[in-house]
This record gives C-alpha cells, sequence and structure tokens, in this order.
C-alpha cells in the first residue's frame, strides 16, 4: 500500500511536464491569437496553483482570490498607464476634471516599483486579513462567506473610485510595455514565455514546500487543525503563511495577465471570477498542483471553444462540465487514469453478487419445500 502515493507524485510530475512541453512549443505551430490566449490561460494556472496550496492543501476555501488578482494587475497596469500616457495626465483623468496626478500614482511611473507593489500589496492585505481571521478562529464556511464579502467590496470600490481606477471601465489603452510596443508579435511572444517561465517557477516553489515539513503540516491542518493545535502546531502561523503566499502567486498572475490582455477592469475582481477560480481547481483535481494547472487551461479552452460556436449557450456547457466532473470524477481531470480501475471493481463487484443470490434464491426455494 506504501508505494501508490510515490506512483501517484510520478504521474502527476510528467502530466505537469507534458503540459509545459505543450505549452512551450505552442508558438512555433499556432497562431499569434491563439498564442496570446493560452498566454491568458497560463495566468490563471497560475492564480489556481495558489488557491490548490490554501483549498487543497490546506483545506482553506477562497471565494475572493480574485481581489488579490486585481491588486497585482492594477499595479501594472498603473504603470503601464503612466507610459502610455507619455507624461501627460491618464485620460480617464481628464475626462473626470482632475487637473494633477494623484499622489500615489507618481511611484508607478518606475517599472521596478509597479512589480514591487504588484507582489507586496496582495501580501500585506493578505496578511492583515489572516491575522484578523484564523487568529480569531473564523474558518470553514464562515471564512468562505467573509472571502467573498471582499471581493464585493473591492469591486465596488474600484467602480465607485472612477478618478483613481477608471471606474468600471478600468484601466487599458496600453502602448507599450518597458519601452516596447505592446502589440508587437515579438513582445507577445517575450510575454508568453514570461509568463511560462513564471508557471513553471511558481510550480517549483509550491512542489518544494509540499515536499517538506511544511506540507506534511499543511496537510494535517486540512485533516484535522484541532489535532495539529494539540500537537504543538501554531495552525493559524501556518494559515496566514500559505494564505499570504496564495496572495502573492495572484498579484502575480494579475500582473501578468495585463500584459497578456491590456486591460484590468473592476469585472476581474469581483465574485464571479474568484468562483470560476475555484472550478479550475476543482475540476482539474484539487491538492495535486498539477491538477489546477490542467483545470485552467482545459476550462478555459473549453470556454472558448464553446463560446466561439455556441455564443448563447457556452455558459451551459461550462455549467454541464462541472456537474458531469463532480459526479463521476470527484478527484477532478488528474483522477482520469484511476476510471479503468473503478470500472473494473464494479464489474468484478456486480459478478460475485449474482451467485450470492442465485445461493439465496436457491435456499429460500429448499426452504419453502420443506415447509
Amino acid at each position: 500500500m506504501k508505494p501508490r502515493p510515490a506512483m501517484k507524485i510520478k504521474g502527476t510530475t510528467i502530466l505537469v511536464l507534458l503540459i509545459f512541453l505543450f505549452l512551450g512549443t505552442l508558438p512555433f505551430y499556432m497562431p499569434m491569437f491563439r498564442v496570446s490566449l493560452f498566454g491568458k490561460y497560463m495566468c490563471f494556472a497560475i492564480v489556481a496553483l495558489g488557491l490548490d496550496m490554501i483549498w487543497g492543501y490546506t483545506g482553506i476555501l477562497s471565494l475572493g482570490h480574485g481581489v488579490y488578482f486585481g491588486l497585482g494587475a492594477y499595479c501594472m497596469a498603473m504603470y503601464l498607464k503612466l507610459e502610455a500616457s507619455g507624461g501627460a495626465l491618464p485620460d480617464f483623468m481628464q475626462w473626470t476634471g482632475m487637473s494633477a496626478l494623484p499622489t500615489f500614482w507618481k511611484p508607478f511611473a518606475n517599472p521596478v516599483f509597479a512589480i514591487a507593489m504588484a507582489v507586496l500589496v496582495p501580501m500585506a492585505l493578505a496578511i492583515l486579513i489572516g491575522y484578523l481571521t484564523f487568529l480569531n478562529k473564523i474558518r470553514g464556511v464562515y471564512f468562505s462567506i467573509l472571502s467573498q464579502a471582499m471581493a464585493m467590496i473591492m469591486s465596488t470600490l474600484l467602480i465607485g473610485s472612477q478618478a483613481y481606477t477608471g471606474g468600471s471601465n478600468g484601466l487599458t489603452d496600453f502602448k507599450t510595455i518597458f519601452g516596447k510596443s505592446i502589440s508587437s508579435p515579438v513582445t507577445k511572444i517575450q510575454m508568453f514565455y514570461a509568463t511560462l517561465i513564471a508557471l513553471v517557477l511558481i510550480y517549483g516553489v509550491c512542489r518544494f514546500l509540499t515536499g517538506r515539513r511544511v506540507g506534511r503540516v499543511l496537510i494535517a491542518i486540512r485533516d484535522g487543525e484541532n489535532r495539529a493545535g494539540f500537537a504543538g502546531y501554531n495552525t493559524a502561523s501556518y494559515k496566514v503563511f500559505v494564505y499570504a503566499l496564495s496572495a502573492v502567486i495572484a498579484g502575480i498572475a494579475g500582473a501578468l495577465y495585463v500584459g497578456q490582455v491590456g486591460i484590468i477592469s473592476p469585472n476581474e475582481v469581483g465574485i464571479t471570477p474568484s468562483v470560476e477560480m475555484i472550478i479550475w481547481v476543482a475540476i482539474g483535481g484539487k491538492g495535486t498542483l498539477a491538477g489546477p494547472i490542467l483545470g485552467a487551461l482545459a476550462v478555459n479552452g473549453f470556454k472558448t471553444i464553446a463560446s466561439e460556436n455556441f455564443p448563447e449557450l457556452w455558459s451551459y456547457f461550462i455549467g454541464v462540465l462541472f456537474v458531469v466532473v463532480i459526479l463521476w470524477l470527484p478527484g477532478g481531470f488528474v483522477s482520469l487514469k484511476e476510471v479503468p480501475g473503478r470500472i473494473r471493481h464494479a464489474l468484478e463487484v456486480r459478478k460475485n453478487e449474482k451467485p450470492r443470490e442465485t445461493e439465496n434464491f436457491v435456499s429460500e426455494e429448499k426452504q419453502s419445500r420443506a415447509h
């Protein structure tokens, strides 16, 4: 029975390597439009990895991770907007009647500062929320509702602060990134591979952590937090750590997303995208690292295909896919390899039950004759 986990790790590792190989060779045989789409999907896969760390390994269901994704994206978008404005006041600020650039916007003209903030701002907010909730023993569905409320508040705040955030339109109309044209095919290829490298590195960090003592403690918290606490572990500190780590990962994904897509708006920060992120992890297979990557790529690819061919019905296809996976593949896509074994087991059970039914029928017949 012991070799089974090792086989599982080996199988998921091979799956991840195949995914990375597929992504790395995409620009050689796919049109630029599809390459850009997969660049966006990889950003979603990065978010899914962070969610898997807190949900799959620690048992914390966050329904508000769109907030951290959006914060990282807005930090990067502020730099891109200032670069596109060429030293002038951004257009949306002019439309709202502002005459000078807000003080907190000025440092974002520096790309290093913007990238640092895309990491530090989500981390700081996650640490604050984590300490306020986990130290006060808020867990389970209560934390999920709280995180969902946070997403709603952040989305409303961004829409209401039109003079500073662009309101419901968000930040867009970027021209360059690090001095290079954002619409250039060369720049798009560079952004694609930068996102792929980030995905590989973040997967490596998550894999390293889950394979060490901290990973075993996170699993212990997921399976029985009280028992982990009685064993001497400060479970709140571990939960704050992994929650902040997942927020940083989401912030990095958001910063890369802006460069890929060229826009960020409150629609990417609210409740709906946060729930979709959970769906990617659930469909791919939580607690595996490989599953969330596969889930994010597969679900969004399927979403694109369905919306292109059935523009009015694509949301129903996604719903059916989610229901089918939950009912027939509770372990997600990564559990597909277990389906043949489950079918064989069911057939064997059914085969063994038939002789028993026959024996029971014969014994009942004999008893009736004896009477």
